[in-house]
């Protein structure tokens, strides 16, 4: 058994594991692994948002305007698409892409076919919103964790393998302690999020200024290779409880340190559903989001489902990946999008 912390992530510890050295988790789990030269990572949530159906045309073809370009010049390492409707009744697509240089993704933002359409004053005026929420995590600043070990998801499809099992998984407070920032670094937030231009009741361009230590999580269940048994397991046990603890999240989550929370499920280009779904939330630290994962009752549904049955999986794939980063790693962008998307909602006027 080994560490989730890489080798040569390594460091002399000053905050104690929750954990004794002699711990056991209780079923194997994965990571995923990057070689040294990987030293951060871009991850860009690129959306597209709408209000009823009629527009849902001129929404596809602007995602695939947005697919073009992640392969084009520049092109991102992964993405993939997705779907999901928000608190406030909007339609909203997304690609996510995944980059394992943060120095090719800048390139890529700065191609003329990339910066010239997202600054076009045409954006003003296609009549739907665009948002796009980025953030370049150093390698210390975030953590996988799989219950498979191919074909990895998300950030992980731009490691270079997955390690053997490894041991801090299983106990509360493990998911801080695979980041190899936990092992001298609390990972508390500073600052506020703050509106650095425009105005979210007007519409047009906003800007939104991070803080640092603003944590995200991408939890993901996939089961389009899944059996009858397995399928049921998570259609009819695990998601009921999954999409209660969501929702609460999308509706209450602010009273909880969450800016926001969109369960997606993923896409074909032409906007035809997968069998996989996963939540992405940004929160105000990774503080807030453990203690929301250790006390309120939906989600101690799903960690018990979890536990019962994780032994057991053969091909519904589950997994997350959390991440922190720096207030100067993040951007948060958004046209003509309402008032409560992503960081608007939370977001405070500059003084």
């Amino acid at each position: 058994m080994e560490s989730a912390i890489d080798a040569h992530l390594v460091c002399p510890r000053t905050i104690s594991r929750r954990v004794p050295d002699d711990y056991q988790p209780p079923f194997p789990m994965w990571v995923g692994r990057a070689d040294a030269p990987v030293t951060q990572v871009a991850m860009a949530y690129l959306g597209v948002q709408y209000r009823d159906d009629t527009q849902r045309g001129v929404a596809l073809a602007a995602l695939a305007t947005i697919v073009g370009m992640l392969e084009g010049r520049h092109r991102a390492d992964h993405y993939d698409l997705t779907q999901h409707t928000d608190a406030d009744g909007y339609a909203n697509l997304m690609a996510v892409g995944y980059w394992r240089n943060p120095v090719l993704f800048c390139d890529w933002l700065r191609t003329p076919t990339v910066a010239e359409w997202w600054g076009s004053d045409e954006r003003l005026t296609d009549g739907i919103g665009f948002f796009r929420e980025i953030t370049t995590p150093r390698v210390d600043q975030f953590e996988t964790l799989y219950a498979f070990q191919d074909h990895l998801p998300g950030v992980g499809a731009v490691m270079d393998g997955v390690s053997g099992d490894i041991n801090e998984h299983g106990y509360w407070g493990s998911m801080r302690e695979r980041f190899p920032r936990s092992q001298t670094d609390w990972m508390q937030p500073s600052g506020r999020l703050r509106i650095a231009s425009g105005d979210p009741n007007c519409g047009g361009r906003v800007i939104v200024q991070g803080h640092d230590n603003i944590a995200i999580i991408r939890s993901g269940q996939d089961w389009r290779e899944a059996g009858t048994e397995e399928r049921a397991l998570y259609l009819d046990e695990i998601r009921p409880t999954l999409s209660a603890g969501m929702d609460f999240l999308r509706d209450e989550g602010q009273a909880v340190g969450c800016y926001s929370n969109r369960f997606v499920q993923s896409i074909d280009l032409d906007g035809n559903l997968l069998d996989e779904t996963y939540n992405i939330g940004h929160w105000r630290s990774l503080e807030k989001l453990e203690r929301w994962a250790e006390s309120h009752p939906t989600h101690l549904r799903i960690f018990t489902t979890f536990f019962r049955v994780a032994a057991g999986l053969e091909k519904l794939r589950l997994y997350h990946e959390v991440s922190v980063s720096d207030a100067s790693n993040q951007t948060f962008e958004y046209i003509n999008c309402h008032a409560n998307t992503g960081m608007l909602r939370d977001a405070v006027t500059t003084e």
